[in-house]
Order: C-alpha cells, then sequence, then structure tokens
C-alpha cells in the first residue's frame, strides 16, 4: 500500500480524518487519498498505535485528547490550511477518492457545501436502526431549513474559511448536522452526491449500536433545536 504524499507547500485540499482505534483501516484509507492532498489524521485518543502508523504512511497526525466526533472534526479544520477542506471517516466505509468530484464542484462555484448520500454495499454496511435515526433526522433537517437532503454522512467537502466562519460549537455526534444547519442559515448552496457505504473495519463507536446511534440522534436533536444563526456566508 502507497504511503500518502505530504508536499512542503500548501496542500491542494486537506482531508480530515477523525481516527479512535482505526489502526486496521488506515492503510487501506491513507492509500485511497488523491495524490498532492493532504490528509490530516487527528487522533482521539487512540491505544492501538493509529497515530504511529498513520505517520508512518505519510499522514500529518492532529493530536485531540478531547474525546468526541465534533471536537476531532473541528481539531482537523483549525489544523487545515488548504483553500478546501473535505472529510471523511477513518473506518474504512467510505473512500477518501471519491471526493474529487466534490472538490471540483466546490471549486467551480456550483456549491459551497456537498455531501455524500450514502448508499450500502455489502451486508451490514449500515444497520436498520442507523438507517432509521439517518431518515428522521433528514425529516426533521427538511422542517429547520427546506434541504431536501437524504443523509447527513460525514463524506463531505467546503472550502475552509467560510467553514471556520459558521462558529461550530458542537463536539459531538451533532457536528455533521450542526455544519449543515448552520450552512443553510447562511444561505449556503448545499448538494448531494451518491457514494457507496462499505461495512466499516473494525468495530463501530456510534452506529454499529443502538446505544451509539442513540446518542447520535440526541446530540442532532438539540442541533436542530437551537435558534437560527446568520453568519458565515461563503464567499
Amino acid at each position: 500500500m502507497k504511503a500518502v504524499t505530504i508536499s512542503p507547500t500548501t496542500p491542494a485540499v486537506d482531508v480530515v480524518l477523525p481516527c479512535l482505534d482505526e489502526v486496521a483501516a488506515l492503510p487501506w484509507v491513507l492509500g485511497r487519498v488523491p495524490a498532492g492532498w493532504r490528509a490530516l489524521v487527528v487522533d482521539n485518543g487512540s491505544t492501538d498505535g493509529s497515530a504511529e502508523v498513520a505517520r508512518g504512511l505519510g499522514a500529518t497526525v492532529v493530536p485531540e485528547p478531547r474525546r468526541g466526533f465534533g471536537a476531532a472534526c473541528h481539531a482537523g479544520l483549525t489544523a487545515a490550511t488548504a483553500d478546501i477542506v473535505c472529510f471523511c471517516d477513518c473506518d474504512g466505509s467510505l473512500d477518501p477518492a471519491l471526493l474529487v468530484p466534490f472538490v471540483r464542484e466546490v471549486r467551480a462555484g456550483r456549491a459551497d457545501l456537498v455531501l455524500g448520500r450514502r448508499l450500502p454495499r455489502g451486508r451490514g454496511a449500515w444497520p436498520a436502526h442507523a438507517r432509521a435515526g439517518n431518515r428522521v433526522l433528514a425529516r426533521l433537517l427538511r422542517r429547520r431549513t427546506g434541504l431536501r437532503l437524504h443523509d447527513l454522512g460525514p463524506l463531505r467537502a467546503a472550502r475552509r474559511e467560510p467553514l471556520l466562519a459558521l462558529g461550530l460549537t458542537d463536539r459531538r455526534s451533532g457536528y455533521p448536522l450542526e455544519m449543515v444547519v448552520r450552512a443553510a442559515d447562511a444561505g449556503w448552496r448545499v448538494t448531494e452526491r451518491d457514494v457507496p457505504y462499505l461495512p466499516r473495519t473494525g468495530a463501530s463507536k456510534v452506529t454499529g449500536t443502538w446505544r451509539g446511534t442513540w446518542h447520535a440522534v440526541r446530540d442532532m436533536r438539540q442541533v436542530l433545536a437551537a435558534p437560527v444563526a446568520k453568519g458565515g456566508a461563503p464567499r
């Protein structure tokens, strides 16, 4: 498996990869990061040597000791320097190479935020309870913002400075939804692209269990209940 090539200059794109004990998936995930892009593996307290493996494969490792998916994602966004920042899970369920058309759409000015609509491939890729929770949240999001989205998945791309200007505050499972809600409040053009969703490598921390899904839905419902926020207009 090839290592990720890191340029000494500002990368064309930064890919934020929140990571908690994903040592088995890292070689495949990092090997799929497009050439010229920088992989920012945000180590969220791994104990399996994930950080060392990521460095060995050429990724930039960003430590984030505070646990939480949102904490890891935001640490990566803060550490990024590229104009366009992408987000992708680090468990092997999503292919970072699929982000190329996402970036093309943002760069061409056809969208301000591009999301991946997950289409499960293979048994166990997306448990029924997790799909059900996602559908409910998508329906609530539509009522709250008017956006007719089908998924709130983690594969996404946008410009870095406008993302930071959104002032995202959630540091748990509500972070991906908060990004979409605040983008909608700011008048962003949000689009979806279909992407295959593969069975993850290793044990799931969230969607693989009823308890994890319930906590994620709870966090996201709190985001939806927050007052409308203005600002963060894309350039």
